[in-house]
């Protein structure tokens, strides 16, 4: 009777046993640990896009975290950092654009300084015209139909170009429609091997898909070149010194970012296809940004 007793006992110990480790094995598998995420904000601009998804392609597939990226407009990308909801922006416009915007919230966040310089604004044409200067346009009205192609006639780059045309005396039209136009003309002209004059900025597509310059404006009504800048949010280097160095590393040419900027909007690309391609074939630059 004792040996049954005995065996009864460890019988039941044993099933015991495998049911708590059973039970152990299903609470590891419904509770795995959590990885930190990384968040982003930027604005809905071919140019934030771009650097959005590049850096988050780096954080997911260098540093090995998660990264969540939010489409925000301008005001809300500068609040949503200083207060510490997101971690970072790639898209501070300085020191005019978005001037006003740092000003409210320099106290709440921290600036690592430009990621590209030389952002610029202003009239261009094609290299193979023979043209340099807006003050030369009146010599060539025949040849460029008289005709400044715009964009949007809200922006701010038009009144520029309307009050380029006042002080320069230009005898020119200046035509408003959007960038899809202006960037179809330049494209029919490039085509025909015609001279066209059109508003532009970089970075922009534009300038990797075709061979264009910009007028020299020695009136300064455009302004001096700008810079986009890095700011993230307080304490992230005390939380994240891994993914605060990458940030504070972080800086590419207008190049770089006009490459990604094409492949995503004139060649049937996606936006997080475009910036691993890109990462791809500049695994250089991209060691630089993440070294120790």
């Amino acid at each position: 009777m004792k040996i049954l007793t005995y065996l009864f006992t460890l019988a039941l110990f044993l099933i015991l046993s495998a049911c708590t480790d059973s039970e152990e094995e299903v609470v590891a598998e419904e509770e795995p640990e959590e990885q930190e995420i990384i968040k982003v904000a930027y604005v809905d601009w071919e140019s934030e896009i771009a650097s959005a998804y590049v850096v988050k392609e780096v954080i997911e597939n260098r540093l090995d975290y998660n990264c969540e990226i939010l489409s925000v407009t301008a005001i809300s990308m500068w609040e949503s950092v200083a207060a510490g909801d997101q971690d970072a922006m790639f898209g501070a416009w300085l020191p005019s654009l978005q001037g006003h915007y740092f000003s409210a919230v320099e106290d709440d966040v921290v600036f690592l300084g430009p990621n590209l310089e030389n952002v610029e604004m202003g009239l261009v044409v094609p290299v193979y015209t023979e043209i340099n200067s807006i003050e030369e346009l009146n010599d060539y009205k025949d040849e460029f139909g008289g005709k400044i192609i715009g964009i949007d006639p809200e922006a701010g780059l038009m009144g520029s170009t309307e009050r380029a045309i006042e002080k320069y005396s230009l005898e020119y039209e200046l035509i408003s429609g959007s960038d899809k136009t202006m960037t179809s003309a330049i494209d029919i002209a490039f085509e025909e091997e015609r001279f066209i004059v059109a508003t532009g900025w970089n970075p922009h597509w534009k300038f990797a898909r075709w061979d264009l310059k910009y007028l020299e404006d020695p009136e300064n009504v455009y302004g001096e070149a700008e810079y986009i800048g890095t700011v993230v949010r307080q304490n992230l280097e005390e939380d994240m010194p891994e993914v605060y160095a990458f940030f504070d590393n972080f800086y590419w040419e207008a190049s770089d970012m006009e490459q990604v900027m094409l492949w995503f909007t004139e060649e049937d690309m996606s936006a997080e296809e475009a910036a691993a391609r890109w990462v791809s074939e500049n695994e250089e630059k991209v060691d630089q940004w993440v070294a120790d």
